[in-house]
C-alpha cells in the first residue's frame, strides 16, 4: 500500500518522467526500464560481513585481520552513477519519493531467509536532523520494514560530529567512536541496521558496538550502496 502511495504520488511529482533520464517511464515508476537496469549492482562473489568483492565469497582479508562489530552486510548497489545521483537527492535534496524506490531494491537485494528481531536506521544527531528535517536511513527503512519492527529510537547519537564524507578514510572511525548508545536491553536479539550508504563502514561499525554493548546477539547491515574501496587501497 506505502509503495503504490508513493508511486501515484512521484507520478504526480515528476509527471510520469524517469527521474534519471526525464524520458517517459510506465505506469508512474521513478524510473525507465533502461535506467533502472543500469543501476550498477554489486557484483559477486561478496564477503558475507562486509560485501565487498571476495574470491568465492568467503570471509575477506580486511575482516579476518580485524573482525568488524557487525556479523554481515546487504547491499544492493554500487555507490557510483547512476545509484550516488539518486541517494544524494534523497539525502541533501529532499526528494522523499525516491526512499521507496531504494528501499524496494535493497529489499530486492535481502536473502529470501532474512530474519531479524528488529531494524534500526542510523541515527542523525538532533542537531543534524532539525537542519535536515528528515532521516533518510529512517525513509528507507519506512518502506523496507513494513513487515519488522522498526525502532528508531533503539540507538541515539550521542554527539554531532564532522560529516563522514568530508573526512578522509583513515579519520572516519576515530570522528565516529563511542558516538551512539543504547539504553533498552536487547539480550539474544538479532538487529538490522539500515543505512543509504557504506564507505569504510566506520559509522555502521560504531553503531554495531553500541548494539552489542546492550546485548545484540546479530547485526546486518541493510545498505542500499555500498563504496567500493580506491584501487590502491
Amino acid at each position: 500500500m506505502l509503495a503504490n502511495a508513493a508511486r501515484r504520488f512521484a507520478s504526480v511529482l515528476f509527471g510520469g518522467r524517469c527521474y534519471l533520464c526525464r524520458g517517459a517511464s510506465a505506469r508512474g515508476a521513478l524510473l525507465c526500464a533502461p535506467c533502472l537496469g543500469d543501476l550498477p549492482r554489486l557484483p559477486t562473489p561478496r564477503c558475507p560481513r562486509c560485501a565487498l568483492p571476495s574470491p568465492e565469497g568467503a570471509l575477506c582479508g580486511r575482516c579476518l585481520a580485524r573482525p568488524p562489530q557487525f556479523d554481515a552486510t546487504v547491499a544492493a548497489l554500487v555507490y557510483a552513477f547512476p545509484a550516488d545521483v539518486l541517494v544524494h537527492a534523497l539525502k541533501y535534496r529532499g526528494e522523499l519519493a525516491l526512499a521507496p524506490l531504494l528501499g524496494g531494491l535493497l529489499a530486492t537485494a535481502l536473502p529470501p531467509d532474512a530474519r531479524v528481531d528488529v531494524a534500526l536506521p542510523v541515527p542523525l544527531s538532533a542537531q543534524r536532523l532539525r537542519g535536515r528535517g528528515y532521516n533518510q536511513a529512517m525513509e528507507i527503512a519506512r518502506s523496507l520494514c513494513a513487515s519488522i519492527r522498526l525502532e528508531p529510537g533503539l540507538c541515539v547519537r550521542l554527539r554531532d560530529t564532522p560529516a563522514q564524507s568530508d573526512l578522509p578514510w583513515a579519520a572516519r572511525a576515530r570522528n565516529v567512536r563511542d558516538a551512539f548508545s543504547c539504553a533498552h536491553a536487547l539480550d539474544g536479539l538479532s538487529v538490522a541496521v539500515v543505512d543509504d550508504v557504506m564507505t569504510t563502514g566506520a559509522t555502521l561499525e560504531a553503531v554495531a558496538a553500541a548494539l552489542k554493548r546492550a546485548g545484540a546477539a546479530r547485526v546486518t547491515n541493510w545498505v542500499v550502496a555500498r563504496t567500493l574501496p580506491p584501487k590502491d587501497a
